[in-house]
């Protein structure tokens, strides 16, 4: 193999591995997309500061709001952040993310988007789901 063809092959590599804002990624879509995704995680993080189930529930797409064995969206979301609220650390992590979401990678395609933060919403990919007239957390 030559050096050039090792040298790309070492790009491509890197393009899957690093984060899109390193590779000087910019947001896509309409600046409306761009800052209802943003608000849309805000809210959600604003929530888990606050403890408040329903308002984190209010950003979930519908199959994630359901009840489940019995217990509302809101129970199971209140007991949750109470959890992950006594955990060392975790006002600092959320607010930290809470910083870095006015300046994330936002890409729309269609009617999903993703959002680039270091860490996750829910503890899975930031995916956006345009419903019900907003963007609504996916799992």
């Amino acid at each position: 193999m030559n050096r050039g063809r090792i040298i790309a092959v070492l790009v491509c590599a890197a393009a899957l591995v690093l984060p899109a804002s390193a590779l000087g990624t910019h947001s896509v879509g309409t600046r409306e997309q761009i800052a209802w995704v943003r608000r849309a995680a805000n809210n959600f993080v604003t929530a888990e500061l606050a403890g408040n189930g329903a308002n984190a529930c209010g950003i979930l797409n519908a199959p994630l709001r359901a009840t489940q064995h019995g217990r509302t969206c809101e129970q199971r979301w209140d007991a949750k952040l109470a959890s992950l609220l006594r955990e060392p650390g975790a006002h600092k992590r959320l607010r930290a993310q809470q910083r870095a979401i006015p300046s994330a990678v936002v890409i729309v395609r269609g009617d999903v988007a993703t959002l680039e933060l270091a860490t996750p919403l829910m503890g899975g990919p930031n995916r956006f789901l345009w419903t019900e007239n907003c963007w609504m957390l996916m799992g």
